[in-house]
């Protein structure tokens, strides 16, 4: 048998962590100590429960491993967490909660062309014990500092435990969703805008990008709708907890329905764009026929008097080349009065 590559704590992939005492920060020398303090706490002090919050950012298998020790997690939600690219999704498996979040970018861009890419995905897991809080974060964007200082500056947040971490990374998963769909509405209607407009390019391919960027923004967001609102009904979710966490599948849901919205915009982008592009297609046509049916009539006319033939109306005639002339000017005039009048000109 292979011999098994042992568990270490995580090094690089740490990004923070800390035990929560009545809804404030304890320094402890480690994650073990952090637990075992928290623990400690919980068994002989009543109220609010302590808890640890473990961050991690891309971590390797064996750090992961050593955490699921620590802190008895499942090995099935230990390999999702390191493997990553995981659909929306919320598992029990004994005491504990695993959770799996889609997050979403907007990637900056001074122009949208065909290549330049618009959202960026990534992953959160969350594993949610009674006394402890693992977050596991894959991508470079949706970074939780930002919710960890919130929750400390206001000691009340803290004090949920869990629980309210949970709802606190959720809900800020949420608010990314919203400020992105917002984003891409706007680039959606500048896109319509140029597709309308009198003189525009109508670049399919990048109404096509787009349009494939707000697929794939529904993939990340829609599948979380019915796990988020399930969670209200777990058990691990405390009452108190709960109108908190319907609240934040409210905001989902109406992100959901502004994602749906767009992407049936997009589709009726796509499809005026290719309507205008072939309307326009065959406004070019009418054109040019148009102009060589004018062409045609005095090309006729000169081919016909260019061949060497002695007994030829007019040959021989002081009017005759004016004459003709004056054939040639008539005739293209009322074709092209007649084009103008149809629209083709």
């Amino acid at each position: 048998m292979p011999e098994r590559t042992p568990c270490i704590p995580p090094v690089d992939s740490i990004v923070e962590y800390g035990a929560y005492i009545d809804g404030k920060r304890v320094y402890a020398d480690g994650i073990t100590a952090s637990l075992g303090l928290v623990r400690e706490h919980n068994l002989t002090e009543d109220g609010p429960k302590a808890f640890v919050w473990v961050g991690l950012h891309e971590p390797a298998a064996p750090e992961v491993e050593w955490l699921a020790e620590v802190f008895g997690l499942h090995p099935l939600s230990v390999e999702d967490a390191v493997k990553a690219h995981q659909r929306p999704k919320v598992e029990r498996y004994g005491d504990s909660l695993f959770m799996v979040l889609k997050t979403i970018a907007y990637l900056d861009h001074d122009e949208l062309t065909a290549t330049s890419d618009i959202i960026a995905t990534g992953e959160i897991m969350v594993f949610l014990g009674a006394d402890f809080v693992v977050t596991v974060r894959h991508g470079s964007h949706c970074p939780l500092a930002e919710v960890r200082e919130r929750l400390e500056d206001n000691p009340e947040l803290m004090n949920r435990g869990p629980a309210g971490v949970l709802h606190a990374i959720s809900d800020h998963v949420v608010d990314r969703y919203l400020q992105v769909a917002d984003l891409m509405q706007l680039e959606l209607e500048e896109v319509e805008a140029t597709v309308f407009a009198d003189v525009s390019s109508r670049d399919i391919n990048r109404i096509y990008q787009l349009k494939r960027e707000m697929l794939e923004m529904k993939r990340a967001i829609t599948p979380l709708q019915p796990p988020m609102a399930a969670l209200p009904q777990r058990r691990v979710i405390p009452n108190e907890m709960r109108e908190y966490f319907r609240d934040v599948s409210d905001h989902l849901s109406r992100v959901c329905e502004q994602v749906e919205s767009s992407n049936e915009l997009s589709n009726s982008i796509l499809q005026a764009a290719l309507a205008r592009s072939n309307t326009m297609a065959n406004e070019d046509m009418r054109k040019i026929s148009s102009w060589v049916a004018l062409l045609t009539v005095p090309t006729m006319i000169a081919g016909v008097y260019g061949m060497n033939f002695d007994y030829m109306p007019g040959l021989k005639d002081v009017w005759g080349y004016p004459a003709v002339l004056a054939v040639m000017v008539t005739a293209c005039t009322l074709l092209y009065r007649g084009f103008r009048r149809n629209g083709w000109l």
